[in-house]
């Protein structure tokens, strides 16, 4: 046994103390085992790990030779050859964690890690939800270094039919995750969940499945006595619909708007609340500061919530048309203008996108438009308040 022990010394521990420092051509000095003294050509030195796993080739820094000994280079070696053995990740074990990561543990990593940097402070909630409500129960307890095609299938086959948008950005968040563990040493191999090359051979294109649902709009035609309807009655989300309508912005635009905001009669959105993430001026009609005049504008919002702080939820107008117009939703009062302003007047159809804050998809109109046309716009909305108060 002691000449066993002594031989398996000798295969591995070749390097002397001495040699360590006083390198004078670069190269890789074998100490044994998977530890290598790596000279630059600078002649700077330092540990490298050599181990094969999973059938490929790894190398793993151990650090310079300026911070790390010799006996602790063979110390650190050694955890990382029992790691392997095990069947392990050697870089999370010379880092003292113990056992392997969880993709639930990963996933809570990344997001701690990049949330900081998000431009969105929703974004970290949506991955959250996400995850938690389809990758966690199929793969979240899975070791990170486990997860596979077949996992990653399973969590999106169900929902990439029915919800095929949400369905792309869990694929997308898992593979993200997925990169990250890698690099962090926390798992070895192809990244299971990228699209091109691989899960596009297995999944149908989102495009050709994804259901393009538009948004149930009231014919332009009905607008004036949808407007009459909501004036008649005294509801704070009558006020937020009728507002809605003629300044033909979005709901959360909308519900989110602040006294501060306005100046006169301009409501200046700021980028962070808007879809493009970039500012926004509302030309207000005489309709629109007839509604703002008999507000309360005691509050920090137009539309405050009636239980504590904040604005008024979400759904509060949806709830109050679907009452007066089945079927109907917030979001379709924008096509009810677009459609208006196609089929009635003779505005350009760019003066029309920039009302709706879309962006100009065609590159030589859009650089000749660097403006946002307010006053072209000013006018546009004072024609459809006319119209939705049957002026």
């Amino acid at each position: 046994m002691g000449g066993m022990v002594r031989r398996s010394m000798a295969e591995r521990y070749k390097l002397k103390a001495n040699q360590v420092g006083s390198a004078k051509l670069p190269g890789l000095k074998n100490d044994g085992g998977g530890l290598y003294l790596s000279t630059s050509k600078t002649l700077s030195q330092s540990w490298i790990f050599r181990y094969k796993q999973y059938g490929k080739s790894h190398d793993i820094g151990l650090g310079s030779t300026v911070d790390v000994s010799l006996a602790e280079a063979r110390e650190k070696a050694e955890i990382a050859r029992k790691a392997v053995k095990a069947g392990k990740n050697p870089k999370a074990a010379i880092r003292g964690e113990i056992g392997p990561i969880t993709f639930r543990k990963a996933a809570e990593a990344y997001i701690k890690a990049h949330s900081p940097s998000w431009s969105n402070a929703k974004h970290k909630s949506q991955w959250e939800n996400t995850l938690r409500t389809y990758a966690f129960p199929r793969i979240g307890d899975l070791p990170v270094q486990q997860v596979d095609t077949p996992d990653i299938v399973a969590v999106l086959t169900p929902i990439w039919g029915e919800k095929t948008e949400t369905a792309s950005r869990v694929r997308m968040r898992i593979e993200n995750i997925l990169a990250w563990a890698t690099v962090m040493g926390y798992r070895e191999g192809f990244n299971p969940a990228i699209w091109r090359g691989h899960l596009n051979k297995i999944l149908p294109d989102r495009k050709k499945v994804q259901e393009r649902r538009h948004f149930a709009a009231v014919p332009y035609s009905e607008i004036p006595l949808l407007y009459a309807d909501l004036a008649a009655k005294d509801a704070l989300s009558a006020r937020a619909l009728q507002f809605t309508m003629l300044t033909a912005c979005r709901t959360g635009e909308v519900i989110g708007a602040r006294w501060s905001e306005i100046h006169g009669d301009i409501w200046t959105i700021p980028k962070r609340r808007m879809k493009a993430n970039r500012q926004h001026r509302v030309p207000l009609s005489p309709a629109v500061q007839e509604i703002l005049d008999r507000m309360d504008d005691t509050t920090a919002h137009l539309f405050p919530s009636l239980r504590g702080s904040g604005h008024i939820s979400n759904m509060a107008m949806l709830k109050l048309l679907k009452s007066m117009r089945e079927g109907m939703t917030v979001h379709g009062l924008r096509s009810s203008f677009r459609d208006w302003a196609a089929e009635e007047t003779d505005y350009q159809n760019h003066v029309v996108e920039m009302a709706l804050a879309h962006k100009i998809s065609d590159d030589t109109e859009a650089a000749y438009r660097r403006g946002d046309l307010l006053e072209k716009r000013r006018n546009l909305m004072n024609d459809w308040a006319n119209y939705c108060i049957g002026v």
